[in-house]
């Protein structure tokens, strides 16, 4: 199993901006497909941004807002602008052999996820 290490993390105010790094131990099949979920207290884990090949997927919420990209390291990143309270929650990486635009949300698909990130956004 790969194993998922984020960092980034933090405290900013709101309209701030912050970026989430998530570094694999290998990369593989298994991590063809990289993705970005949060979740906070007594809410389901939701899908944030995904990245598979050229493609990239966002929540409605962060379109526009968020983006994930990978460089020539092949470390996964969230950059978040604009934060707002409602995007305070701890930020997990995850990584599946594929993901497509219909189930890339879907928790299932992921076989590797990292230990998680806070990021807390005050007003």
């Amino acid at each position: 199993q790969v194993q998922l290490v984020e960092s980034g993390g933090g405290s900013v105010e709101v309209g701030g901006s912050l970026r989430l790094s998530c570094t694999a131990s290998r990369y593989t099949v298994s991590t063809s497909c990289m993705a970005w979920f949060r979740q906070t207290p007594g809410k389901q884990r939701e899908g944030v941004a995904a990245r598979s090949g050229i493609y990239r997927y966002y929540a409605n919420s962060v379109e526009g807002r968020f983006t994930i990209s990978q460089d020539n390291t092949l470390t996964l990143y969230l950059q978040m602008n604009s934060l707002k309270p409602e995007d305070t929650a701890v930020y997990y990486c995850a990584a599946a052999r594929t993901c497509a635009s219909t189930n890339w949300r879907s928790l299932g698909v992921y076989n590797s996820w990292g230990q998680g990130t806070q990021v807390t956004v005050s007003s």
